[in-house]
């Protein structure tokens, strides 16, 4: 069963509590044994198994960084066992329903004892008829539910948003078992096609309220580092299909506004799909997969040898210089490296499609970004009390969107100098870097620096054999030697993403307010009717049983004799 390995170890993140006990549910049952909870909190959960003496033991809690669930500890190992056949002790209400919806969204007509068989043929968890249909009511409910309000509400929501923010996009898509909506306000597409660098980041925003939807979010950095929304879509399960079509809708957006789909680079953790439908929709992209994800399951793997604890973080060490490295031969020095501990371990690594993570191999430009965890500053962004409904939702992101340009372009205001302060931070680093470098002049625009080693700069392409400047974006310490020598500004060879002037650009919109949104009646307007109880259509009728044997005898109370009442009684006054 797939289910075998979606609980994997120490470090895995989901998105709320709700979202760990479901997957530990399913873990669960495709191993075949049950556990009982020693702590059941919002924040935090242990659980072992109910095995006399079992080891088995597992506790996550909620991080305070990125506000997921992450395992913290677990003892993976069944003294008891692990395979009793018990696993269906926990199959709980809430899995159930998440079944019986993912069935009844392939064939909307099975019946409760359809799904008792098939339940248990694929599952091998036995139920009763009655668990079934109750579970079938409680999945159609909810179903019914997010079709009401995507197709009943959101239409209304989307005219309100035109009319006061026109070039915004709001797509609805309905077939036959998937629902979603794309949201990306005129404001976000403007400020990432004139002011932000060409470079996404792809992730999924853990909802804490509800598991009936999830939110997609494509999000950029602007000339400060800051994080920049560009838009959102919700859906009912993230897979490679809701990626093409969020990711084609974010095409088609980008359009209008003539963006060079060539030279854009996407970040992602390459999962559920994503690895194969980034170069699907965008063709001449470049795609670098999350350094931190890869991390997470580098240590996985580290943890099933024989290693210390210390050569397992000398791994980890040359793993990070392996991604960060800058030249071929910087790369496979830190491979080598890992290789002379073992073997497997430097095979996973390249197994591990480095051309997608080690900025020696990859061809596109990150600007010193290697994790797409930006987007936890979504986190907090949709108060839990609005994760229920998808119209509010939507609008709590538009409303924080609005507050975010409106607080950064205050406080720009006070800014000077070509860049931003963050980057003109990290230029200052580069400067003090460059007094003891030795710098000879080869041409006009091209010089030789010497140091710890020998490179050449060439100011004509904006290159250096060390390769930061290019990745980067910023002049490296060789550029600044150059600078410092022949008396050229720095800041004009600054990509121009980092400078003020780009900042004030993805700033520049506005995102105006949707009237009648606080007195709009959401629960109203239904255009789908909600599923109706099965109904025979002869009329109802008493039945009569003459073979019932009567056990109480009535009296008439005029004559005290059986077989009538006084109405009828024949008895002389």
């Amino acid at each position: 069963m797939f289910w075998d390995d979606i609980i994997k170890g120490v470090g895995q993140e989901f998105d709320n509590v709700k979202d760990f006990r479901a997957q530990l549910c399913k873990y669960s049952i495709a191993k075949g044994f049950a556990y009982r909870f020693i702590k059941n909190e919002t924040t935090r959960v242990t659980v072992k198994c109910v095995g006399d003496g079992c080891t088995w033991r597992l506790h996550a809690s909620e991080s305070s960084r990125s506000k997921k669930f992450v395992i913290k500890k677990m003892t993976d190992v069944h003294t008891c066992g692990g395979e009793g056949g018990e696993g269906q002790r926990r199959a709980t209400r809430q899995w159930l329903t998440t079944i019986i919806k993912e069935k009844l969204r392939v064939n909307a007509s099975l019946k409760p004892k359809d799904l008792v068989k098939e339940i248990y043929e694929e599952y091998g968890v036995l139920l009763t008829y009655s668990q079934v249909w109750r579970g079938r009511e409680v999945a159609q409910k909810e179903m019914f539910h997010v079709m009401r309000e995507t197709f009943g509400h959101l239409p209304w929501y989307r005219d309100r948003l035109f009319q006061t923010n026109p070039g915004s996009s709001l797509e609805l898509s309905q077939t036959v078992d998937t629902r979603r909506v794309f949201i990306a306000f005129h404001a976000s597409l403007h400020g990432f096609a004139n002011g932000c660098r060409p470079l996404l980041f792809l992730d999924k925003v853990p909802l804490k309220a509800t598991n009936e939807y999830k939110l997609l979010v494509a999000a950029a950095v602007d000339a400060d580092d800051g994080v920049f929304p560009v838009a959102f879509n919700v859906v009912e399960d993230e897979s490679y299909d809701s990626w093409v079509w969020f990711l084609m809708q974010l095409r088609i957006a980008l359009q209008y506004h003539s963006y060079p789909f060539n030279a854009m680079t996407f970040l992602s953790n390459g999962q559920k799909g994503l690895d194969a439908a980034v170069p699907h929709v965008f063709e001449d992209s470049h795609h670098a997969f999350c350094l931190h994800h890869i991390m997470e399951e580098f240590r996985g793997e580290l943890r099933k040898g024989p290693w210390s604890q210390q050569i397992r973080d000398a791994m980890v060490e040359d793993f990070t210089r392996a991604a960060e490295a800058c030249s071929i031969d910087e790369f496979n020095a830190s491979i080598e490296s890992i290789r002379n501990i073992s073997t497997e371990a430097a095979d996973w690594i390249i197994a591990s499609k480095p051309e997608h993570w080690s900025d020696a191999v990859f061809t596109g430009c990150r600007y010193d970004h290697f994790s797409s965890n930006i987007v936890d500053a979504f986190n907090n962004w949709i108060p839990t009390k609005k994760e229920g409904s998808m119209v509010l939702m939507i609008d709590s992101l538009r409303i924080k969107i609005a507050e975010i340009m409106e607080a950064r372009r205050e406080a720009c205001k006070s800014w000077e100098g070509p860049l931003t302060p963050s980057m003109d931070f990290k230029a200052q680093g580069e400067m003090s870097k460059a007094s003891k470098l030795t710098v000879l002049c080869s041409s006009e625009t091209v010089f030789e620096v010497r140091g710890s080693g020998i490179f050449v700069v060439n100011l004509a392409n904006w290159e250096c054999t060390c390769r930061r400047w290019q990745l980067s974006g910023l002049p490296c310490m060789h550029a600044v030697a150059v600078f410092s020598r022949i008396g050229r500004s720095f800041y004009d060879y600054c990509s121009k993403f980092f400078k003020i002037e780009s900042y004030h650009m993805a700033y520049s919109g506005t995102i105006l307010p949707i009237p009648d949104m606080d007195t709009f009646d959401f629960s109203a307007g239904a255009t789908i009717p909600p599923p109706k109880p099965r109904t025979s259509d002869k009329p109802r009728r008493k039945r009569f049983n003459p073979n019932k044997v009567t056990t109480l005898i009535r009296l008439c109370s005029r004559c005290k004799q059986a077989g009538h009442n006084k109405a009828t009684c024949e008895a002389l006054l």
